[in-house]
């Protein structure tokens, strides 16, 4: 490693740095090298020299995806001010904006916050989660995109909350479940339009370890309620399991009460427009040979009839008709 660097570098009396390998010679031995070896070269060059650490630093200011954040988690009537607010303490912000929608005018539950120096996108990466309006929210570099965001181990790390009071509050519901371990984000479900609690929430811990903590404590009573607490994951495939059950031509019973899905029973008719009812026989299964032999059609003569030859009727009987006995 010595020769190496030898080889490389020779410091001048006069603090220059002088290559004895050209510009094109060193890009052709760096193009071949793969991402993770260049990252690890320019970071180690950057701790030996901090001249390279400022050039490393100044590329990457110079674009704007570097230094902007995706914020997402933000209840309904969270404003650009506020989201700034709550960003304004990591450095000087160059942009903030709430993204709302057009129908409604409220939040659509998620924004953007570019800073103008990349050190202090660092700083707000560094404590990503952030209580915003009631509600935490969690921002990440924007350029990395929502994928990013959710880890492979996520679906053991959110839990669903039901049985929630009207009353609870997205603060008391994180400050009643911090005591299992550090959140990443969680809050109490609002209808969008009336803005009251739909009676349940979910809860993302950064570990594992401190979702089972929660969903094992046998205290599960909040608000003078006893809530349910269960992985997220489950619960969603719960209600996908008891309200889109597939069945054939494409109906889909609901689930209403407790009262099991039952499939649908088989009927001739077809609705108008083309629309199959369920179980109705595709065309694939009409073409199919029956399972018994065809028997031939037996061809029979024609038959004529005869002509009755009919005389007079007898005296005294002129009104009704008679008959000539064969």
């Amino acid at each position: 490693m010595e020769d190496l660097k030898k080889r490389k570098l020779e410091e001048t009396a006069n603090g220059e740095i002088t290559a004895n390998t050209s510009e094109e010679q060193l890009r052709s031995l760096l193009d071949p090298l793969a991402k993770t070896q260049l990252v690890d070269l320019l970071s180690k060059l950057g701790c030996q020299y901090p001249s390279i650490a400022e050039e490393i630093k100044s590329v990457a200011s110079a674009d704007p995806a570097n230094r902007k954040l995706f914020v997402r988690g933000l209840a309904w009537n969270t404003t650009t001010e506020t989201l700034c607010a709550a960003f304004v303490e990591h450095g000087e912000i160059e942009e903030g904006a709430v993204i709302i929608d057009k129908a409604s005018g409220k939040s659509r539950g998620y924004g953007f916050i570019t800073y103008k120096d990349i050190d202090s996108t660092r700083r707000a990466l560094e404590a990503p989660s952030k209580l915003i309006d009631g509600r935490m929210a969690v921002c990440t570099l924007a350029c990395e995109g929502v994928s990013n965001v959710s880890s492979t181990d996520q679906a053991q790390r959110k839990l669903y909350i039901g049985g929630l009071s009207p009353e609870i509050t997205s603060e008391m519901l994180l400050v009643f479940f911090k005591k299992h371990g550090e959140i990443e984000e969680g809050s109490v479900a609002y209808d969008k339009e009336s803005n009251k609690s739909r009676g349940f929430g979910f809860i993302t811990y950064k570990s594992v370890e401190a979702a089972k903590k929660a969903i094992d404590d046998p205290q599960k009573m909040l608000g003078g309620r006893s809530i349910t607490v269960k992985l997220a994951d489950n619960q969603k495939n719960k209600v996908v399991q008891a309200t889109q059950v597939a069945l054939p031509g494409g109906m889909v019973p609901v689930h209403i009460g407790g009262y099991p899905a039952q499939a649908a029973k088989p009927h001739p008719y077809t609705y108008p427009g083309g629309i199959a009812y369920p179980n109705q026989p595709t065309a694939a299964s009409a073409a199919a040979p029956p399972p018994y032999s065809i028997q031939p059609q037996i061809s029979y003569t024609q038959y004529t009839p005869r002509k009755e030859i009919m005389a007079a009727p007898p005296t005294g009987l002129a009104t009704y008709p008679y008959y000539f006995t064969k």
